[in-house]
């Protein structure tokens, strides 16, 4: 069969191929295509795998019923599928448009290519054009790309003035409430399989207070009955006794007591602190961040403390002995900031 595919037919078969995960349909593509070429059977069978019978039933296939009749089993019944350009088109729009289910994509290529799909078949479809089933990430509403940028040329600029003995802290509070937090896991398929976790019904939490050292990941945190201007002074000073020489910038948000006169007048006295902060809506900046989801995912995750005590002492114990998990917070705890997305990705 050299030379009876037009360009476009060869076009179609190789972006069909190029998204396919179906290995049979995959190689009946390539044999086509090889054949196309003026290969000979025998060749074509022994570079694939298969034996010259199953390669001149995919060529008859081909010739008498076209592509459609090649991949049928692609799509329910042998009904005709999309083009290339369909599917390029269909591709742009599943892009800029998430849709949330099936149905709404089988109607939509019915709609607008009059073409028809089982619900079983979109979702292989999808698949085999790069697609997956996740959920989109979400970024603060009121954040500013431009903000953000010019935080990260500042901080740059900061890095390059410090002294030998100065050093920049991350700081944030956090609130873990005692409760199991189910998480995903490797778990045997089956409900035989299911693993249960026990949960509590109470809502007590703590209220916990930190600074992370960028340089040599040291920490300071802090455990208050509530995060005030008298808990940001607690930590300030915590962090002022172990650091005793050079400067001491903390990078932290916006929140009130921040701001308040007693901080402000603490830190007139303290001259080697200085406060730097973030843009709004910036937790994405704010490295301390990646250090609070690490212990959710060592203490709080899939793990279950009959008391309060309990989990309050495994959460104390946790920060104590942090230098146990150092290999993972020196490759998990660096300035590589996740930076938002530009604008023309939000939707």
């Amino acid at each position: 069969m050299k030379n009876s595919l037009t360009h476009e037919q060869i076009r179609e078969l190789r972006f069909t191929h190029r998204h396919e995960r179906d290995k049979k349909l995959a190689d009946k593509i390539k044999g086509v295509l090889l054949l196309n070429k003026g290969m000979s059977y025998a060749v074509v069978a022994e570079i694939l795998m298969l034996d010259e019978v199953t390669l001149r039933r995919y060529e008859k296939k081909c010739k008498e019923e076209g592509m459609v009749g090649l991949l049928e089993c692609k799509y329910q019944g042998g009904k005709s599928r999309l083009s290339a350009a369909q599917l390029t088109s269909l591709e742009e729009h599943l892009i800029t448009n998430t849709l949330t289910t099936a149905s709404q994509i089988q109607k939509y290529i019915f709609t607008i290519y009059g073409k028809t799909y089982s619900l079983i078949g979109i979702p292989k479809l999808l698949y085999r054009m790069g697609f997956s089933y996740k959920k989109p990430k979400i970024v603060p509403g009121k954040a500013s790309y431009a903000l953000q940028k010019e935080f990260l040329q500042t901080y740059k600029e900061m890095k390059e003035k410090l002294g030998v003995k100065d050093h920049i802290y991350f700081s944030d509070a956090t609130h873990p409430t005692h409760n199991t937090k189910p998480s995903y896991g490797w778990i045997k398929k089956g409900k035989k399989n299911d693993v249960y976790i026990k949960s509590n019904t109470g809502r007590k939490r703590l209220n916990l207070l930190g600074t992370l050292n960028i340089d040599n990941k040291q920490t300071v945190v802090i455990e208050k009955e509530t995060i005030d201007s008298e808990a940001i002074i607690s930590l300030l000073e915590g962090v002022a006794q172990k650091q005793k020489q050079g400067k001491i910038h903390i990078v932290m948000d916006n929140a009130k007591y921040h701001h308040s006169r007693m901080v402000k007048s603490w830190l007139l006295h303290h001259p080697r602190v200085k406060l730097i902060f973030l843009p709004p809506y910036s937790p994405n900046l704010n490295i301390i961040e990646r250090l609070w989801r690490f212990f959710h995912i060592k203490i709080t995750n899939n793990h279950y403390f009959e008391t309060f005590t309990e989990f309050k002492d495994a959460t104390s114990t946790f920060f104590h002995n942090l230098k146990d998990y150092q290999t993972e917070l020196d490759s998990l705890l660096t300035e590589n900031f996740q930076t938002l997305p530009l604008v023309a990705n939000l939707s």
